[in-house]
C-alpha cells in the first residue's frame, strides 16, 4: 500500500487540505499539543530547519502539525501551540474518524493511555516521524523525529532542487 495522500482537516482559520500546499514541500508531523517530549522536539527540529532555509526557498516550504487528541486540542489551541514554534507550521485537527483516516493513510499509529495518577488524565502514545511531502502532494520520505535540523534541511533542499 502506498502511503500518503490528500486530506482535509480543520485549522483555526477553517478547513485545510494537503492539496492547498501544491507547489510547496511540506514537513508533516502527527502528535498532540500536550505531548511532553517527542512532539516539541520534532517541532523544534522543523522550526530550526525552516529558519535555515535560503531566502529563495522559504516561500516554497510549509509545516503541518496534525493532532491525534481532538478532545483537548481545539483549532484555537493548535494555532497558539504551533505559532510558539513557527508561523510556517499550521496546526490541524478533526473528528476522531477524520484523524484516524489520515493516520492510516500515513502508516502512523496512536492510542490513548489512561493515567489516573496524572493531572492530564491521559496521554497519547503515537508514532513519531516527520513526513516530507513533495510539491505534487506525494510522500517523498519519512525522517525520525530525532533527526537533526540539518538533516531535515538537507532533505528539503534536495526536494526543492529536484523541482528546478
Amino acid at each position: 500500500m502506498k502511503l500518503g495522500g490528500d486530506f482535509t482537516l480543520q485549522s483555526n482559520n477553517g478547513p485545510v487540505s494537503l492539496s492547498d500546499y501544491r507547489g510547496k514541500a511540506v514537513a508533516l508531523y502527527i502528535g498532540y499539543a500536550s505531548c511532553p517530549d517527542v512532539c516539541p522536539t520534532a517541532l523544534a527540529v522543523m522550526t530550526q530547519a525552516f529558519r535555515n532555509l535560503s531566502n529563495e526557498n522559504v516561500d516554497q516550504v510549509a509545516g503541518i502539525f496534525i493532532s491525534v487528541d481532538p478532545e483537548r486540542d481545539t483549532p484555537e489551541k493548535l494555532e497558539e501551540y504551533t505559532r510558539f514554534f513557527s508561523p510556517m507550521i499550521t496546526g490541524l485537527t478533526g473528528t476522531k474518524k477524520e484523524i484516524d483516516q489520515v493516520v492510516a493513510q500515513y502508516g502512523a499509529f496512536y492510542r490513548k493511555v489512561d493515567m489516573p495518577d496524572s493531572a492530564m488524565g491521559y496521554a497519547v502514545d503515537h508514532s513519531s516521524r516527520i513526513y516530507l511531502i513533495d510539491q505534487t502532494g506525494e510522500l517523498y520520505k519519512t525522517l525520525l523525529h530525532n533527526s537533526s535540523p540539518n538533516e531535515l534541511l538537507e532533505e528539503i533542499n534536495k526536494l526543492l532542487d529536484s523541482d528546478k
